[in-house]
């Protein structure tokens, strides 16, 4: 039998490489010592986050996409422990609730979009997509249409990795090794405008094709078995993909015509990164449910809420006549500790003005990286929305042409500007660093992040020269 002190004279970076079960790494690699130490952070203040040998970096990351007011923000540490003293836990099952948890319903449910009714609480975004799954299947069966139970996702999307999550994500890496997708689930076209086919068609007409393409989707399935169609307004970890004009109009026609539910994924969208509290506002969407989540609580804890539509809610009432007792739920739903870290960071997000924080600095980022690296041989786009932007690498830029897979050219910036002590992320499937800073960043911040990456590009540039592997466009 083991006894507390077996390990005690391994290190802590011995003990993580023996023990922790680290998710999307390469298991092997990182047990045999070949991706380096781990890096094992310690704290952070603001915009910035050291790990246990002192060294700070810049986290233009903000976590993963999530802590929107930065780091060490005692206000919301103050609140969780005044919480966790008054009443660490209780359950909402049977009816049964807490302050904290009723007070942070009502108040989500003010700053959300229009038509929002009730939240179901969950801790991530996975389960938030889960549940919003479930109920349209509940909801249909309630409606008597027992055949209307296909999901429309994205291809490119990203909502999560449990199963039924994990199946609506359009990331193929995700779903090679666990038998995924599962059930009743269908991807379309990601509006993504940079890779259209036609490079001389306008964003408008691509925008119809999207529609089109959706429009006959349903039309060959049959719109008597397509329930809901779940997408993020801007898709993020799929590449930062922005619609284009008309996009989120069009779908919108499209999903009525067939009466399919809009399902909208605001789990990075969501609380102020694209400039508005919502993404839905932004871009007048009338969504059916919504799913919220990382700049709930800035990821100061877990915390997830599936939104639903008054027309929803109608039906879910009259559910219970029919099938008794919602049967969902989770142990943890509406913790109370958790809402107490919600409403907090909502009251800084608020009273610091971070969603026009994030619309005005966001749009000096994505000036300031088309002005400084636009012209730059190695880059095919620029875009983004508020804080939430985007390079995306080539090896020809007249064509679009991509590097080859194993040269891994994402990777290696991202591990370039770690040398200058910045965090910047490596978007799956495709040659994309990501920026998605916390909140409160300001423009000279945005100004040294750029200055880091300039240098970080430039020796991953020099090093593809040097060894053959790019061929810069003669002058």
């Amino acid at each position: 039998m083991s006894t507390p002190d077996r390990h005690h004279n391994l290190s802590l970076e011995e003990l993580d490489r023996r023990s922790f079960f680290h998710p999307n790494t390469d298991l092997r690699a990182f047990a045999a010592g070949e991706l380096g130490d781990p890096v094992i952070m310690e704290g952070g203040k603001g915009i910035r986050i050291h790990d246990r040998t002192g060294r700070s970096y810049i986290d233009a990351g903000a976590g993963l996409l999530c802590v929107n007011v930065g780091y060490g923000r005692d206000e919301i540490a103050d609140a969780i422990a005044a919480q966790a003293h008054k009443l660490a836990f209780y359950h909402a099952h049977g009816g049964h609730a807490s302050e904290v948890a009723i007070r942070l319903t009502q108040r989500v449910l003010d700053l959300a979009p229009r038509g929002m009714r009730s939240v179901f609480w969950g801790l991530q975004g996975s389960d938030a997509h889960e549940t919003m799954i479930k109920l349209v299947w509940y909801v249909n069966n309630v409606l008597g249409r027992p055949r209307k139970k296909k999901i429309i996702a994205r291809h490119r999307a990203y909502h999560g990795l449990t199963i039924m999550a994990g199946s609506l994500s359009g990331l193929p890496q995700y779903h090679r090794a666990f038998d995924l997708p599962l059930g009743p689930v269908l991807h379309t076209q990601a509006p993504y405008f940079y890779r259209r086919e036609d490079g001389v068609q306008t964003e408008a007409a691509y925008a119809q094709a999207c529609a089109d393409e959706l429009d006959r989707l349903i039309q060959a399935e049959g719109p008597d078995t397509v329930a809901a169609f779940i997408a993020e307004p801007v898709m993020s970890s799929g590449g930062v993909l922005p619609p284009p004009a008309n996009y989120w109009p069009l779908v919108q026609q499209v999903l009525r015509k067939h009466d399919v539910m809009l399902l909208l994924d605001e789990v990075v969208t969501g609380f102020g990164r694209l400039g508005a509290w919502f993404g839905a506002e932004l871009y007048g969407l009338d969504a059916d449910m919504i799913s919220i989540s990382k700049g709930l609580t800035s990821g100061y804890l877990p915390l997830a809420g599936s939104l639903v539509s008054e027309r929803i809610w109608r039906v879910l009432e009259t559910g219970s006549t029919q099938f008794g007792p919602f049967a969902h739920g989770f142990t943890y739903v509406a913790h109370p500790v958790c809402a107490a870290a919600a409403l907090a960071n909502l009251d800084i997000l608020a009273r610091e003005r971070l969603p026009e924080n994030a619309g005005s600095v966001g749009a000096h980022l994505l000036a300031e990286l088309r002005r400084r690296f636009g012209d730059h041989p190695l880059v095919g786009d620029i875009r983004g929305v508020g804080l939430l932007a985007a390079i995306e690498f080539v090896a020809d830029r007249a064509t679009r042409r991509r590097f080859a897979i194993d040269l891994k050219i994402g990777q290696r910036i991202s591990h370039a500007a770690r040398d200058e002590d910045l965090i910047i992320r490596a978007l799956p499937d495709g040659d994309i660093i990501g920026f998605s800073p916390p909140l409160i960043i300001t423009r000279q911040e945005i100004d040294d992040i750029l200055d880091r990456l300039g240098r970080a590009i430039a020796r991953v540039t020099d090093a593809l020269i040097a060894a053959r592997e790019f061929h810069p466009p003669a002058e």
